[in-house]
């Protein structure tokens, strides 16, 4: 087992660093524990208000439990290192974490009455004073439990609560009444157990050895003094335990003050110490956020407008944001904080790397789903930008499309139809067969999309749909003009097909005597083709009338 103490060597004290374990410090190392409390704290978050406050008191007993089981995980995890001294350190921490968090599950969250509370406060020390049990298993397993020498040391025993007030109470009148007639005088051990029966301070205090903590002392205390005690009432007896303990000499260590926080019941001293102490918004985050659904924590608001339990959310959540996994975890702590969760939020989401197209469609997702549209917009254009700049056109136009910038669509668009003059076909056919409404961002990407379409039906040998697309194109005057005699030679083969109607071809031939820049060997090429077809197309005709 490791002891909690010294606490210099694990708290924040004056000028010292505080050693924060991997587990709530370096998240990488405990990724796993993260991802655990994640859905802890999620599934918190879902009990509904109108549930009674009984069927609630155990949820948040079993959520709490849950939470140290979480720390207990990371603990064995760090435990099989524990040969290295700075690991030994680590787990102080966690001990001294799941020891505060465990008090406050007894005196606050289960809330436990007088009668049971001192049953509970035992179960905590034995908890966190590990060895305790272990020796109690070696001197029950030996041959003569009675003669074995720890024997003393480990009482124990499991009877009710009343039949041990009952037991108690006669035990301390008998023990008593031994101790003034002076019974056990002739044997000092017997002498020494019947001063611990009646709750004699200072014989208790000569076994600091086996107690080694006050609060230890202070069970111990209450044990043989007032086991019956009352929350009201802890107070007290801590101070005292604490100043009989430590002596004038010593000072309390920061875990000291916490405890004695929280036997003083004065919760929102604990979470401010703890929060100083750790050097950490884990533990805090977590725990104040039960707290609060415990309803323990309304009353305490900070001057900036924002409730204690949203601050240290806030501040959990933005600190997962800088890890290059974890920070998806963060999406929802930063949910639940409904004053100010969407505008952390916002701030944060923008400083997520988007080192990947994958991991940009998972920012891009959660964005789109909260409706934050302007960082939807500032994702697709950044995604977009990059994609062109290595010349990945279709992935350029995606992003454009789904940011719904024109501009940009169009200056894409411009570089796909540059493309297919150079080569002469198109890439990325998927996209641009696919494109639906989107084609409506802007003319030019209409352009493309229709003009990929006229491509689509000529290779179909669909030429009659062909030839009225591509004329549709040329009067809706969205085509750019350097394509001018790009359509109209891609027209040229269409006027040779049966299926291309008269007014057709009349389209054509006024559509193309607007353009007066074309070179003038392609020109005469052009119309001589035309007028060959409309001649063709008339003989056609009047052969059918007839």
């Amino acid at each position: 087992s490791y002891s909690i103490y010294p606490l210099r060597a694990i708290f924040h004290v004056k000028n010292q660093t505080v050693r924060v374990p991997p587990c709530f410090r370096n998240p990488s190392d405990a990724l796993k524990e993260r991802s655990e409390s994640h859905l802890i704290f999620v599934g918190l978050q879902k009990i509904k208000e109108d549930v009674p406050s009984k069927n609630k008191k155990s949820q948040f007993v079993s959520i709490s439990k849950n939470y140290r089981s979480v720390i207990r995980a990371c603990m064995e995890e760090l435990q099989q290192n524990a040969g290295k001294r700075h690991m030994t350190h680590i787990v102080s921490i966690l001990l001294a974490i799941e020891l505060i968090w465990n008090l406050c599950e007894v005196l606050f969250i289960d809330a436990a009455p007088a009668g049971s509370l001192l049953l509970h406060l035992l179960d905590w020390v034995r908890l966190h004073k590990s060895d305790v049990d272990a020796r109690a298993r070696e001197v029950l397993q030996s041959d003569s439990p009675a003669h074995h020498q720890s024997y003393w040391d480990v009482p124990t025993g499991t009877q009710t609560l009343t039949e041990f007030d009952v037991k108690w109470r006669h035990w301390h009148e008998e023990c008593d009444r031994c101790l003034q007639d002076n019974t056990f005088a002739s044997n000092r051990h017997l002498e020494t157990i019947c001063k611990i029966l009646v709750g004699d301070e200072d014989t208790i205090l000569e076994q600091k050895e086996l107690l080694s903590t006050w609060y230890h002392f202070l069970v111990t205390r209450l044990l043989f003094t007032h086991p019956t005690i009352k929350p009201p009432d802890l107070h007290y007896y801590a101070q005292s335990s604490m100043s009989m303990f430590l002596g004038l000499r010593a000072s309390p260590e920061p875990l000291d003050i916490i405890l004695l926080s929280a036997f003083e019941f004065d919760l929102h001293q604990v979470i401010k110490d703890c929060s100083i102490a750790l050097n950490n918004w884990w533990f805090v985050a977590h725990l104040t956020d039960l707290l609060d659904h415990c309803k323990l924590l309304q009353s305490h608001n900070l001057h900036f407008g924002s409730n204690l339990r949203e601050f240290l959310v806030l501040e959990y959540a933005s600190g997962l944001f800088t890890h290059h996994s974890l920070w998806q975890l963060a999406v929802d702590y930063f949910d639940h904080c409904p004053e100010f969760g969407r505008v952390y939020l916002e701030l944060q989401i923008e400083r997520v790397p988007l080192d990947t197209e994958r991991k940009a469609i998972k920012v891009l997702r959660i964005c789109e789903d909260r409706q934050m549209s302007e960082q939807v917009r500032s994702i697709c254009k950044i995604m977009a930008k990059r994609a062109l700049r290595n010349n990945r056109l279709g992935s350029a136009l995606s992003w454009s499309i789904r940011a719904k910038d024109a501009a940009f669509a169009t200056l894409i668009s411009e570089r796909f139809l540059q493309d297919y003059c150079n080569k002469g076909s198109f890439t990325d056919l998927d996209l641009l067969d696919n494109l639906g409404p989107a084609m409506l961002l802007s003319d030019r990407l209409t352009f493309l999309g229709k003009y990929r379409e006229f491509h689509r039906l000529y290779g179909e040998n669909r030429f009659s749909e062909a030839a009225k697309l591509l004329l549709s194109l040329m009067t809706a005057k969205i085509a750019p003009r350097s394509l001018w005699m790009t359509l109209l030679t891609d027209a040229l083969p269409l006027l040779e097909q049966k299926e291309v109607k008269t007014q057709t071809t009349h389209a054509l031939q006024s559509h193309f005597t607007l353009d007066e820049d074309i070179e003038s060997t392609k020109t005469e090429l052009l119309r001589l083709a035309l007028a060959r077809n409309l001649a063709m197309a008339i003989v056609k005709e009047g052969t059918i009338e007839t």
